[in-house]
């Protein structure tokens, strides 16, 4: 009997249901080669869910997601929204389905194809070979700390204050996930704090250390998160496995995703020690392009090879996924934001009949 999963779609907000389109044409192409069967199910999430019924992440969603076998989303947000209550935001939205899912773990990958390396805006010497995986931890630390508020002391003065906060156990369960991701890699793995300054970060180390010699086939170093910042410039080709906090990741996974040149092209994904995890491209919703054309649904698509083979067990299928796209790449195929010279600019529906002919013209083995 053919294997049948269960896939929530959460497109959201802005290029979202475009660039969701293309991965559900391509998922459905990957699947009638390799006799997988895709059950698909649509939910609100985001500014489309808050005009829809008031809330950034209905109650009906996350039972949606929670029943699914693996949920791929695309992007959120939208100047419309950016005035309401953080709490009504659509991020807030993102940041509750991450903690309803119990997802903690965070796996951002920054890789240099040789066919875009030029699109980088540093130099090809310095860029040429990077592949950096960042793990990071997704839901402690200081988006989720408390107290947190903005607050009026005695004096009328207003006082505002989060809490960056961790216990060991959370430190553990991420510090195991990077260390195992690690050995499957190229057995290096660097730990970003500011242990010289946050306690917080001294725990981090500590308990990163102690966790050391039970993967004695990985190299555990660290790095303060300033000299991390730079060091992802100066040499990025240093680097293998990166693990991290909330707040660090965030901002380190981003600057390691514009080595590659766009953050259009970049996937993610977010697990949780069981159920559905969650595929989503690094990219926002960019709603100055939406429903033009221009779209580049790669990661998108790169996202659904990283739900294949890390939250659906195959990776026949994600390898496949890949092999397109490396193929219309080579192909010339651009989006605008990866376009070069002597290459061909196509729109987001094009880019995605390119990748329907590609795979179906892969010899599979």
């Amino acid at each position: 009997m053919s294997p049948s999963f269960s896939l929530t779609l959460l497109p959201g907000d802005g290029i979202g249901p475009e660039i969701m389109a293309v991965a559900v044409d391509v998922l459905t192409a990957v699947g009638q080669r390799l006799d997988l069967r895709f059950k698909f199910q649509s939910a609100l999430i985001g500014g489309a869910a808050i005009e829809a019924t008031g809330s950034p992440l209905p109650a009906t969603t996350l039972e949606i997601c929670r029943a699914s076998d693996a949920v791929l989303l695309a992007a959120i947000g939208g100047y419309q929204w950016d005035q309401l209550p953080r709490s009504q935001r659509p991020e807030t939205g993102l940041l509750a389905l991450r903690a309803g899912l119990g997802l903690f773990a965070n796996l951002r990958p920054a890789t240099i194809l040789p066919q875009l390396i030029d699109a980088s805006s540093l130099k090809r010497e310095v860029v040429e070979g990077v592949d950096i995986m960042v793990v990071r931890e997704l839901t402690g630390g200081i988006y989720f700390g408390t107290p947190r508020g903005i607050f009026t002391t005695e004096d009328g003065q207003q006082r505002a204050i989060n809490t960056m906060a961790y216990t060991p156990g959370e430190i553990d369960r991420i510090g195991r996930v990077a260390f195992q991701i690690a050995q499957k890699r190229r057995q290096q793995l660097c730990s970003v704090d500011k242990a010289n300054v946050l306690e917080v970060s001294q725990l981090w180390r500590d308990r990163l250390t102690a966790l050391a010699p039970n993967y004695p086939d990985v190299s555990l170093s660290h790095l303060y998160v300033d000299n991390a910042a730079m060091q992802l410039i100066r040499y990025p080709r240093q680097f293998d496995t990166l693990v991290t906090s909330n707040l660090f990741g965030d901002i380190l996974s981003d600057a390691a995703a514009m080595l590659t040149g766009s953050i259009g092209m970049l996937p993610s994904a977010s697990l949780g020690s069981s159920g559905p995890g969650v595929y989503e491209p690094v990219h926002g919703s960019a709603p100055d392009i939406a429903g033009q054309d221009q779209a580049n649904p790669l990661a998108q698509v790169l996202s659904a090879a990283m739900m294949l083979r890390y939250g659906l067990d195959q990776p026949a299928a994600a390898d496949l996924i890949e092999q397109a796209v490396t193929k219309v790449l080579d192909q010339g195929y651009r989006t605008g934001d990866i376009m070069s010279a002597g290459m061909t600019q196509v729109g987001c529906q094009a880019m995605g009949a390119a990748l329907l002919s590609a795979i179906d013209s892969i010899n599979i083995t």
